[in-house]
C-alpha cells in the first residue's frame, strides 16, 4: 500500500517538492503564461488566474485518487515556484509504470535543477511507489527534455505519430522508459 500521494513532500538536494496547492496558482500563471515553456506542452499559454487554479484542481484530484502527483519545486527557503515535477499517470497495479513530467521556468534553464531534481523524483518512484518501468513523453522537437531523460538512463524506445491533438494540430510523441535497476 502505498501512502496517500496528496501529502507527499521530498527534499531533493537544494529544492522542495510539495504537491500544488491553491497557493501556487499564482506562481503557476507565470509558468505556464511563458510561450516558451508552453511550447511543447499540451496548453497554450495560460492568460488568467482561473486557468492556473483549473491545474492545480487537475493535480489535487490526481493526488486523492491515487492516480499521480504533481508537485511544485521550489529552492529551500525560497517561495517562489520555479516548475513542477511529477507523474501525470501511475498505473500502480497491473503495470507498475509511471509517466514522469516536469517543467521549469524559462530563467532556470541550462542550470541543472532537472538534472539535480530527476534521481530523486525516480527514487521516489522506484523506491516509495515500487514502479518497475518509468515513462515519459516527449513532443518531437523538445530537444532539452531529450537529453535530460537520457542522461538519466532513459531509452527512446519509439515515435508515436500523430499521437496528441492539442493546439488545433496533430503532434508527434517520443516515448522514453526506463525500468528499475
Amino acid at each position: 500500500m502505498i501512502p496517500p500521494l496528496a501529502r507527499q513532500i521530498l527534499t531533493a538536494g537544494p529544492y522542495r517538492l510539495t504537491p500544488l496547492a491553491d497557493g501556487d496558482a499564482r506562481d503557476l500563471l507565470t509558468l505556464f503564461g511563458d510561450p516558451a515553456v508552453a511550447e511543447f506542452m499540451d496548453i497554450d499559454p495560460l492568460v488568467n488566474f482561473a486557468e492556473a487554479k483549473d491545474i492545480v484542481a487537475w493535480a489535487r484530484e490526481m493526488a486523492a485518487g491515487n492516480r499521480g502527483l504533481r508537485w511544485a519545486i521550489r529552492r529551500e527557503g525560497v517561495s517562489r515556484l520555479i516548475g513542477t515535477v511529477g507523474f501525470n499517470t501511475l498505473e500502480l497495479d497491473r503495470g507498475r509504470r509511471g509517466e514522469i513530467a516536469y517543467d521549469l521556468a524559462q530563467d532556470q534553464w541550462g542550470q541543472g535543477v532537472m538534472s539535480e531534481i530527476l534521481p530523486y523524483v525516480m527514487a521516489f518512484g522506484y523506491g516509495t511507489l515500487g514502479l518497475h518501468r518509468l515513462e515519459a513523453m516527449v513532443t518531437v522537437g523538445n530537444i532539452r527534455s531529450c537529453k535530460l531523460l537520457e542522461r538519466h538512463g532513459f531509452v527512446l524506445e519509439g515515435k508515436l505519430r500523430d499521437h496528441a491533438f492539442w493546439k488545433g494540430r496533430f503532434w508527434d510523441q517520443l516515448i522514453y522508459g526506463r525500468l528499475a535497476d
